[in-house]
């Protein structure tokens, strides 16, 4: 018995299991606002590589013609799609702090309903990037060697300097994407703990 009178608290099983969640969930929240961030921090920077991305070169020494993403309609969408998406993250990322700071006031219903919402978006954000990013790599291909049978020059030939900066965007697009496929699978983690492991599509009591 301490000095007040008061005995030691007692711990049961049921508070230490609360106690550890509370803890886990914390270091999810962590490290899901820490790869939101990375992901928002790379798809700007794909998007500003590809943006900014242009090279003037003297054509049949008569004609000027200045190279920029617009020329490729694959990374226009590249463009557009990372810039959506690092808006999506960063919305993401706003939803994380706001629900860290009213954590227990929100409605009941967002206890299931808010992480699927997040996991199916998720979910499409990271294919829509990979594809949009691969569809580029797919395009980008054809102006480095060209496709005799279509009558299509190489570019990269001319446009040196423009040629290896989409490739680096194009990259740093395959990064973002493997920091989303990270996300998707935490927001999954998030999602399906939720529900308990031995009886099928039955939640956890709260």
């Amino acid at each position: 018995m301490s000095v007040l009178g008061v005995g030691p608290r007692t711990v049961t099983p049921h508070l230490r299991k609360g106690m550890m969640e509370s803890s886990s969930g914390i270091s999810l929240a962590r490290a899901e606002a820490f790869l939101r961030l990375f992901a928002i921090l790379v798809l700007v920077l794909t998007a500003c590589l590809l943006g900014f991305d242009t090279q003037t070169k003297l054509l049949f020494s008569t004609i000027k013609k200045t190279a920029t993403f617009r020329d490729l309609g694959a990374l226009q969408v590249v463009v557009y799609v990372d810039s959506v998406a690092a808006g999506y993250n960063l919305l993401q990322l706003g939803r994380g702090f706001i629900s860290a700071k009213l954590k227990g006031k929100l409605i009941n219903v967002s206890y299931v309903t808010l992480p699927w919402v997040c996991f199916l978006l998720d979910q499409a954000a990271v294919y829509t990037v990979f594809s949009a990013n691969t569809a580029a790599l797919q395009a980008s291909i054809i102006a480095v060697t060209g496709e005799s049978s279509l009558q299509w020059m190489k570019v990269c030939n001319r446009y040196t300097r423009f040629c290896i900066q989409v490739g680096g965007a194009l990259l740093s697009g395959y990064l973002a994407s493997l920091l989303m496929v990270l996300l998707s699978s935490l927001s999954a983690f998030s999602l399906f703990r939720l529900y308990s492991p031995k009886q099928f599509h039955l939640l956890k009591p709260t």
